[in-house]
């Protein structure tokens, strides 16, 4: 099955991008995913093909238009109806690698790009649209989200990564962040590769590697931490519970 992404933008110049390179690109060129862009202007019904609208209530800045888009969402949702359409936006939900992975298992997306101050809000309940952020950042748009959460979902896509395993040790992927890697050669500039993973000893490598995913997570992203603890109270407590009854 073919990952196909639609994408709805005023700027479809901007695709595929760096989605055209690298793995992405040779997956593109396979047909593992397909792209399709869609310019939102072309859904505009008058002649100077408007597509935005000073804010209700005032204030500064320019408003996409609901009407304009749900036109196009109508247009791309039919020809991929069971695909998720995506908003990306500042004020959507974060992105996860736990949400990429279930788009990844799905028949593609349908992404919205947005521009100005945004999208009317009506939007997202009309057309069941939905909100997501790539950080707390504000970007020009939504083109640049748009790539990167599709390069996160090609990459999950069957064949695309070299080896399967590629993409199960790597951070976020169970909560943590991931062990530091190191390479040839063993010195340099007075700096040593951790003698641990010089030894050959399996079993102190992977204690050494599960040690420092949790330190550094402690210390860089004590928001991944407490939720990784949260959730590992929750199991060891549901364990307790299942063995007890």
């Amino acid at each position: 099955m073919t990952f196909a992404a639609t994408i709805l933008t005023l700027y479809p110049e901007m695709f595929p991008g760096p989605l055209g390179t690298s793995l992405a690109g040779r997956a593109l060129g396979a047909g593992t995913w397909s792209l399709n862009t869609v310019q939102i202007r072309d859904f505009a019904t008058d002649k100077h093909r408007t597509v935005d609208d000073t804010p209700a209530g005032g204030g500064a800045g320019m408003v996409l238009k609901a009407d304009v888009l749900a036109a196009a969402i109508d247009h791309a949702r039919a020809g991929n109806p069971d695909a998720p359409v995506l908003a990306m936006t500042p004020r959507g939900k974060p992105l996860t690698q736990g949400r990429v992975r279930e788009l990844a298992a799905g028949p593609g997306v349908t992404v919205l790009c947005g521009r100005f101050e945004g999208f009317d809000e009506r939007i997202f309940e009309g057309r069941n649209v939905e909100e997501v952020c790539v950080g707390d950042v504000i970007l020009s748009g939504g083109e640049v989200g748009a790539l990167v959460l599709l390069d996160a979902c090609i990459r999950l896509l069957p064949g695309v990564m070299g080896a399967a395993s590629s993409g199960v040790e790597e951070s976020f992927e169970g909560g943590l962040l991931e062990y530091p890697h190191y390479t040839r050669p063993v010195e340099w500039e007075g700096r040593t590769i951790p003698e641990v993973l010089r030894s050959g000893d399996h079993a102190k490598i992977a204690a050494w590697r599960k040690q420092r995913s949790e330190d550094d997570t402690r210390l860089r992203r004590p928001d991944l931490w407490e939720r990784h603890f949260d959730a590992r109270d929750q199991s060891a407590s549901g364990a307790r519970q299942k063995k007890k009854d």
